[in-house]
């Protein structure tokens, strides 16, 4: 891997208006987080975490909707975004679990309110189902967790996994300009993607044009492709439905309708797995719900929290609170600190 003081210069990030951009040193890996600065003193902390091949930038849309109820930071994983590659080239599942713990520990922000996109989802499932110590509340955009029938439209993206694929993409594409891979990635993410505003297109256009310049961006999507596709195939106690089952928090599902990467259909499965859930349909969303309809997030997020607050009322007052879950027992949980290890065949080296 490039050292990150070798990498070639490109144009800045965009950052919208009340956002800020930082870099978090931490051993092995450098993180960029987007903020935004808390409507008042005292808000709980919520932590961001996007999907394959996204960024921190994916919940611009969502993050000014929630500044009266949180104080919101969104992080670029290693390797997307504006953070460098990790040092040991890494890219599992596991690995960006490790870095959101990581950066959750060095700053002392924990327990937050923790939302995952994709393969963020999954990330984000795994962190708290073993730092439950860390999670406050758990949502769930279009969670990339394990299908045994994928659908058609998302096999070209898990091909990425093997090798070989993104020199031969590379090479069929090549003559491609950054506005027909933005169509592209539009027309697979968005549910309808003339909702997208020229504005947004034009934003999409130039951080395709930035990341294209960067030497790492397609290993960096092809190991984190193996990666999530390794984890696909592993069972017992690292299984992410096995894991799912282990989160404590109270868990949001959001799923989209049009969603031609994770099957809708695995909504229920998601809602009966995780204890504590509760879930929004959107019929006529895509994959990145909390861009396409971030209002409708926003207000199941709200309705999440309170729900939350009377039932740490009830608890308190020693009575009950209508809650939707599964009603599993909670123990047996580990809180140890640990991030599991991962078994061998679900390392993303290659």
């Amino acid at each position: 891997m490039p050292p990150a003081n070798a990498l070639p210069k490109v144009a800045a990030v965009k950052v919208a208006d009340g956002e800020r951009l930082r870099s978090v040193h931490l051993p092995g890996i450098t993180l960029t987080v987007r903020s935004r600065r808390p409507a008042r003193e005292g808000l709980p902390p919520a932590l961001y975490v996007h999907g394959l091949g996204g960024s921190s930038q994916n919940w611009s849309a969502l993050m000014p909707l929630l500044d009266g109820v949180v104080h919101s930071e969104a992080l670029d994983l290693p390797g997307f975004g504006d953070s460098p590659p990790p040092d040991d080239g890494d890219y599992s599942i596991t690995s960006h679990a490790r870095a959101v713990v990581r950066h959750l520990d060095a700053s002392g922000r924990g327990p937050v309110h923790l939302f995952g996109n994709s393969l963020g989802g999954a990330v984000v499932t795994r962190v708290a189902a073993v730092r439950p110590d860390l999670v406050r509340t758990l949502t769930l955009v279009s969670p990339a967790l394990p299908e045994i029938r994928v659908q058609r439209t998302a096999v070209p993206t898990g091909l990425l996994a093997l090798p070989g694929v993104v020199s031969l993409f590379n090479r069929l594409t090549r003559e491609w300009t950054a506005e027909q891979r933005v169509r592209g990635v539009t027309a697979l993410c968005h549910g309808d993607p003339a909702r997208v505003t020229p504005e947004g297109f034009r934003n999409a256009v130039e951080e395709m044009e930035r990341r294209l310049r960067l030497p790492y961006f397609w290993d960096a999507m092809a190991r984190s492709t193996r990666g999530l596709v390794n984890a696909y195939t592993v069972g017992g106690q690292h299984g992410l439905w096995r894991q799912a089952e282990r989160v404590l928090a109270p868990t949001l599902l959001v799923y989209g309708g049009r969603d031609q990467l994770v099957g809708y259909r695995m909504a229920l499965r998601a809602a009966r797995a995780f204890r504590d859930s509760r879930l929004l349909t959107l019929p006529d969303a895509g994959h990145v719900a909390m861009m396409e309809y971030p209002e409708a997030v926003a207000t199941a997020f709200r309705e999440l929290l309170a729900d939350t607050a009377d039932s740490t009322a009830a608890s308190d007052t020693g009575g009950t609170a209508d809650t939707v879950g599964t009603g599993k027992p909670a123990g047996g949980e580990r809180t140890d600190g640990a991030v599991d290890d991962e078994p061998a065949n679900q390392t993303s080296g290659g």
